[in-house]
């Protein structure tokens, strides 16, 4: 069994993926071929932005969209604290301070009211100018965009949608993708839309951000080119390959998005009562990046991953630290009592998931979780 199958993805794509990547080679187009402004165009449409920029991975993504809104040393960048460390890391690394907020302990995204608090704090304090939110759509669950973006306008916020996670999933019948500011994803094998090594894109509604991150990802080119250049940039693009096997994947996104509900709902119904399950507010729809659920404590999560690891189930810790506690943010002063964010990390385990789980291989993993707890 596949902690997330993407063998079985392959065998069903295998004739559609297989003549992109042909076609590619044959062409030997590798970088900068017709693909990727297809598959830029495509996801536009789908997300429902006007610009969308792919670029080399979505770590890179989500600098590009700090360096086009022009972030400097003395900026604050509110974040959850729990999440994958790229989505604060650009920040630091360009100079800016990562103030970390808990998270909501049932949909486990960023928490409008610690939110507020951490900005109203930073603002009182007066150390650093409170300048960017990064809302992350954590395991592809949409975060609270309408208490957030409130949030931001009374405080004059940037705000970035971080949906790594969450290509396919909505928020009130809109794409993730098309909140905030600007929004940022990643094509990492094991996201809801992955290619066959990284690549990441950043979405936006705004024409001048848009051609500064087309510059930014080139060597800061100029209007004549990539030898023509205005400004300090990075070498950041999708390669063709890449793009190839996403346009065959996103073909079939939406089915895949259906079938993930469909999983998750199984998977639901088992587990409901026995362990915190994933909450998915009303009118939205979550791509289930991954499927992580809660134990009521530590000992009982190692219980539980015990008897899957005899039982030859896969299982992950998704993550298993809250990002105030690691070394490379321990120079930075902050609440720590950010308790909701900590009882995810000591109390979560995800579960084998994928669109094409069989229900024979679900019904393995139920049976084997409900046998520990």
């Amino acid at each position: 069994m596949e902690f997330i199958d993407l063998k079985a993805q392959y065998r069903a794509l295998q004739p559609a993926i297989d003549a992109g990547v042909r076609k590619v080679l044959e062409s030997t187009r590798f970088i900068g071929g017709p693909e990727v402004k297809e598959l830029e165009n495509r996801l536009a449409d789908f997300v429902g932005r006007k610009h969308c920029i792919t670029c080399a991975n979505g770590t890179e993504a989500l600098q590009l969209a700090f360096m086009a809104y022009g972030i400097s040393s003395g900026d604050a960048v509110f974040c959850p604290d729990m999440t994958f460390i790229s989505s604060v890391e650009p920040a630091v690394m360009l100079g800016a301070t990562p103030v970390f907020c808990d998270i909501d302990p049932e949909t486990y995204n960023l928490d409008p009211i610690s939110l507020l608090r951490q900005v109203q704090r930073v603002e009182q304090e007066g150390k650093w100018r409170p300048r960017f939110v990064v809302a992350v759509d954590f395991l592809g669950n949409p975060a609270d965009f309408e208490a957030i973006s409130r949030i931001c306008k009374e405080h004059n916020l940037i705000l970035i949608e971080d949906a790594a996670q969450a290509t396919g999933a909505s928020y009130q019948g809109k794409r993730c993708g098309s909140f905030g500011d600007i929004a940022t994803t990643s094509f990492f094998p094991s996201k809801p839309l992955g290619c066959y090594g990284d690549g990441g894109a950043v979405f936006t509604d705004d024409d001048e951000i848009a051609g500064l991150l087309n510059s930014f990802k080139v060597h800061g080119k100029g209007p004549k080119g990539k030898y023509d250049n205005v400004r300090i940039g990075l070498n950041s693009r999708l390669d063709t390959l890449q793009a190839a096997v996403l346009l065959a994947k996103l073909d079939v996104l939406e089915e895949e998005i259906e079938a993930r509900q469909r999983v998750a709902a199984r998977y639901n119904d088992a587990f409901r009562g026995k362990v915190q399950i994933p909450a998915v507010s009303k009118g939205n729809i979550s791509a289930y990046a991954q499927y992580c659920v809660l134990a009521e404590n530590s000992e009982l999560r190692q219980q539980v991953l015990d008897t899957m690891k005899e039982a030859e189930v896969p299982s992950l810790i998704y993550y298993p630290n809250v990002l105030h506690e690691l070394d490379a943010f321990a120079p930075y002063e902050g609440d720590r009592q950010l308790m909701a964010a900590k009882k995810y990390a000591e109390c979560n385990f995800g579960l084998p998931f994928s669109p094409y789980l069989t229900e024979e291989d679900q019904q393995k993993v139920i049976e084997v979780v409900l046998s520990a707890l």
